[in-house]
């Protein structure tokens, strides 16, 4: 499982209603034509993964090999707190870690009057503490409030609360193919969008861990936990925080010896929904990442997570295909 080193894993007891959502009428949300805010990728191939010495063979990271992909239109920016909220008001919905009424926070994130919420911590990471009242509405601990980062992106998401966000939008969670593709900005065979440097310009340009792993963070980037969506410069094709800040939900089920290591040449299109004990991919690294420790904020890295398990680093963007566009003129 490729996220040993960067999440823990919180597995919920009730997938609740998520099926509703495949029912959903997303023409009557008036979203049906609404490309805002997204940016088109397109058609062709790019050069997907990596030859470096940096990649994680057990992640199937390596070789680089040449991927095809359909045009498509993708979010500038990852789904805020701000436009979860909207989802939510239209829906009702409630996501995993609302139901469960617990996730994880990292330990130096938290409100010392969340204290008393603190239900235990991962064995394996004990930075991460299992709170109490912990989720998207309350990030950082009960205490907290999302009204109070309306522009970060929304946390806590498990894939189902991705995707059921994403139909209700008339979007999707983009493949893993697509979404590389779209982060790289048009630039191949760089670490980063910017480069092969973290620091260029002697500036910094995503939001990771500065200091000393797990010890000290000492916040160089400007942000110790999420920052807002539109922070940083964006890359080639206008993307915002594809390296660093959250990590992203894609819709590929996770294998490190997945159909992408060993194919050239193939048209990845969306991928349907597995069991709920099943990994999915996850892309771009978090706030959390530091390159003693999970160097997987590179634009070729990536890493898993059990589709129903949320924790405070884990958000998502969306796509939608170009097919959509061109129907909605009709």
């Amino acid at each position: 499982m490729g996220s040993d080193c960067c999440s823990p894993t919180l597995t919920v007891t009730t997938v609740h209603a998520h099926s509703n959502f495949q029912d959903f009428a997303w023409e009557e949300s008036g979203l049906q034509s609404d490309f805002s805010g997204m940016v088109k990728i397109p058609a062709g191939e790019f050069a997907m993964g990596t030859n470096s010495a940096l990649a994680y063979p057990a992640d199937g990271e390596s070789p680089q090999r040449n991927v095809h992909t359909n045009e498509f239109w993708i979010d500038e920016v990852a789904v805020t707190n701000a436009q979860y909220s909207k989802f939510v008001d239209a829906t009702g919905y409630r996501t995993s870690a609302e139901v469960e009424n617990w996730s994880y926070v990292p330990s130096f994130l938290m409100s010392k009057q969340d204290e008393d919420s603190v239900i235990g911590q991962s064995s394996e990471m004990p930075w991460w503490v299992g709170v109490k009242g912990a989720n998207w509405r309350h990030p950082l601990g009960p205490s907290s409030t999302y009204l109070e980062f309306p522009d970060h992106p929304v946390v806590h998401m498990t894939w189902h609360d991705a995707h059921a966000y994403a139909l209700w939008s008339g979007k999707r969670l983009p493949t893993e193919a697509e979404w590389e593709k779209a982060a790289r900005g048009g630039v191949e065979q760089t670490l980063f969008p910017w480069g092969n440097e973290l620091m260029h310009d002697d500036k910094h340009h995503c939001n990771i861990w500065q200091g000393e792993f797990p010890v000290i963070n000492v916040g160089d980037d400007g942000y110790l936990g999420t920052a807002p969506v539109y922070s940083f410069e964006p890359n080639g094709y206008g993307l915002f925080n594809v390296c660093g800040n959250v990590w992203e939900w894609c819709s590929d089920g996770w294998s490190d010896n997945s159909q992408y290591r060993n194919s050239q040449n193939l048209n990845f299109t969306h991928q349907s929904a597995a069991n709920d004990d099943t990994e999915k991919v996850i892309k771009g690294g978090s706030f959390m990442c530091h390159d003693s420790y999970c160097n997987r904020y590179r634009l070729s890295a990536r890493s898993s997570q059990l589709m129903t398990s949320p924790t405070a680093h884990i958000g998502f963007r969306c796509v939608k295909d170009s097919t959509d566009k061109l129907l909605s003129s009709l």
